[in-house]
Parts: structure tokens; C-alpha cells; sequence
């Protein structure tokens, strides 16, 4: 069985590390984008698992990006899980109305991320 692939679209390169770690003791394969048109991109061509899409981004938001993902039928069904440092009242509802199966505030604990994603995309 071939390790499922998490995309995560996120512009600050400590965030990817942090992720990196985590994943790096899994079987988890973790690509990665640093603005939302290049993760709606890699999306498309890599066929993620699980998408980790944070809200901030350049180019295009992560609601923006959410919602062509949905739009798109190779990658309607994929988990996204959204990521936000800015954990304002209403932001969960907005990123879950833009298409998004689950929502994480900034700073997250890692292992509470790594329970949603196998929660979401169970490892092989």
C-alpha cells in the first residue's frame, strides 16, 4: 500500500517545519505550496489524501482556495483542514461554509493535529 499524500498550502516556512517534523515519523508523504493559486495547482496534480490549508495566504486566501478545490471535482471529496492564526468568532463558521471538513486555531498542539489527520486520511 503506498503512503497517502498530505498537501499543505502554507506561506511561513517555520509552520512547514513544524509539520514536517510531525509527519516525518509517519507514514504520511507531505508535499507542499506556498501561496493558494500553487497549492489549487499541486492539489490538482498530486491528488492529496488530505489538504492543510492555511487561511492567510498570498495570491489567493485559503477560503478562496478552498472553495475552487470543492469546485473542482477531482478534489471535491478531499478532507481540507483549515489552519488559522487569526482564531477570530466566526472564522471556523467561514472556512467550514467555504468548504473545509475540519478547522484548527493557531497555536495548535501537533499531536492534536496529527489525531485529525489520521482521523481524516487514516494511515496505510
Amino acid at each position: 500500500m503506498s503512503a497517502k499524500t498530505i498537501l499543505y498550502v502554507e506561506d511561513n516556512e517555520f509552520n512547514r517545519k513544524i509539520v514536517r517534523d510531525l509527519l516525518a515519523r509517519t507514514s504520511y508523504r507531505l508535499v507542499e505550496a506556498t501561496d493558494g493559486e500553487a497549492g489549487v495547482t499541486m492539489a490538482l496534480q498530486e491528488s492529496p489524501n488530505l489538504i492543510l490549508m492555511d487561511i492567510q495566504l498570498p495570491k489567493i486566501s485559503g477560503l478562496d482556495a478552498t472553495r475552487r478545490l470543492r469546485a473542482d471535482p477531482r478534489t471535491a471529496q478531499v478532507p481540507i483542514i483549515a489552519i488559522t492564526s487569526y482564531a477570530l468568532s466566526g472564522d471556523d463558521q467561514k472556512a467550514l461554509d467555504a468548504g473545509a471538513s475540519a478547522y484548527l486555531a493557531k497555536p495548535y498542539s501537533p499531536r492534536e493535529l496529527l489525531d485529525l489527520i489520521r482521523k481524516l486520511a487514516p494511515e496505510s
